[in-house]
């Protein structure tokens, strides 16, 4: 099966590019889906830019495939702690953080399920958090000084 022949539900088409790699890659996007399923149950899967996609609350992580690696993109990774420095592409960005697995590569379960379950808590942060209203700009408050005339 081609990326483009792959159709149906998102989980669906995640199952699809697995069987698609037939190689470590498959195998390994396999692996960071159980574990990134698996450290939040409220985690949806998604498929956008032909790609499988985790969110909670906002996006979380994509799951490319290349010839030579799979790759997590952490949408706020810059934001993340990283306690165990999993993340070794993408460092210079200001927003995304990106761990690299390699063939051969051995999973950090442990610590891939920490970094989930820290971006989700991140996701929920925001969408708590209180934001002005869209539209006018609301009047500045009074200074107490009287203009010069």
């Amino acid at each position: 099966m081609k990326k483009s022949e792959v159709i149906g539900s998102p989980s669906a088409m995640i199952d699809g590019r697995i069987a698609e790699l037939n190689d470590w890659r498959g195998d390994t996007l396999a692996k960071v889906r159980a574990v990134i399923r698996k450290a939040d149950p409220a985690i949806v899967e998604e498929w956008k830019w032909n790609v499988p996609v985790w969110s909670c609350d906002g996006i979380l992580c994509t799951g490319e495939t290349y010839k030579a690696a799979v790759k997590l993109t952490f949408a706020k990774g810059a934001s993340l702690e990283d306690p165990k420095g999993l993340f070794n592409s993408s460092l210079e960005g200001a927003t995304r953080r990106a761990l690299d697995l390699h063939e051969g590569d051995k999973l950090d379960g442990p610590g891939l399920t920490a970094l989930v379950r820290e971006a989700v808590a991140l996701n929920r942060a925001g969408k708590s958090a209180t934001k002005p209203p869209k539209g006018k700009p609301t009047a500045k408050k009074p200074t107490g000084k009287k203009k010069k005339a």
